[in-house]
């Protein structure tokens, strides 16, 4: 993180196209942290047919969610979103987060495997079926349907989910304190 950069100051970055002066992590370029964390955007085509087993797939996810709320807790997610276009034939999924790719895309199999949950991206063309044991394959797929990004903000930047999450729980400690004293 730039020495200069302060949660209560929000911050932008332009993020420079990759070349060969980027560091190299196991899955290919690292790409820089910016004020709003790591992530991703992928826009893949969707196999034929299965626009509706998608859309399944988000409801079935957010009651996964609400009966295991730190399901995807280890992939330390900020936001996640998930949108289908041009007519249900291509889809989107943003995700921002706080560890770089290789570590999200180790993690994410490792939940996946322990959990159970199939991934989303199944339904996506050169999806790698082999997917749970290939985690060079996944990675793979996510880097060649990456559209990355040139400029990211933050409002609070640099802060991660967990810091953001214990600032609430001591705003919520205060406030109880504040409400005993009246």
């Amino acid at each position: 993180m730039n020495d200069n950069a302060r949660w209560d100051r929000p911050a932008a970055m332009a993020i420079p196209r990759h070349d060969d002066s980027w560091p190299v992590g196991k899955y290919g370029p690292v790409r820089p942290r910016t004020p709003a964390c790591y992530g991703f955007t992928i826009i893949a085509k969707v196999k034929p047919g299965t626009a509706e087993a998608i859309r399944e797939y988000g409801v079935s996810m957010a009651a996964a969610l609400k009966s295991r709320p730190d399901l995807l807790a280890p992939l330390k997610l900020h936001y996640l979103r998930w949108v289908l276009f041009d007519d249900d034939t291509r889809f989107m999924a943003q995700e921002i987060f706080d560890t770089d790719f290789d570590k999200y895309a180790e993690d994410a199999l490792e939940l996946f495997k322990i959990s159970g949950v199939d991934t989303i991206f199944e339904s996506l063309e050169g999806f790698p079926d082999d997917w749970k044991t290939n985690p060079e394959g996944f990675a793979k797929f996510v880097r060649d349907h990456h559209c990355p990004s040139f400029l990211e903000y933050g409002e609070y930047p640099y802060v991660t989910a967990d810091e953001i999450k214990k600032a609430l729980a001591v705003k919520d400690s205060f406030s109880e304190i504040i409400e005993q004293m009246q």
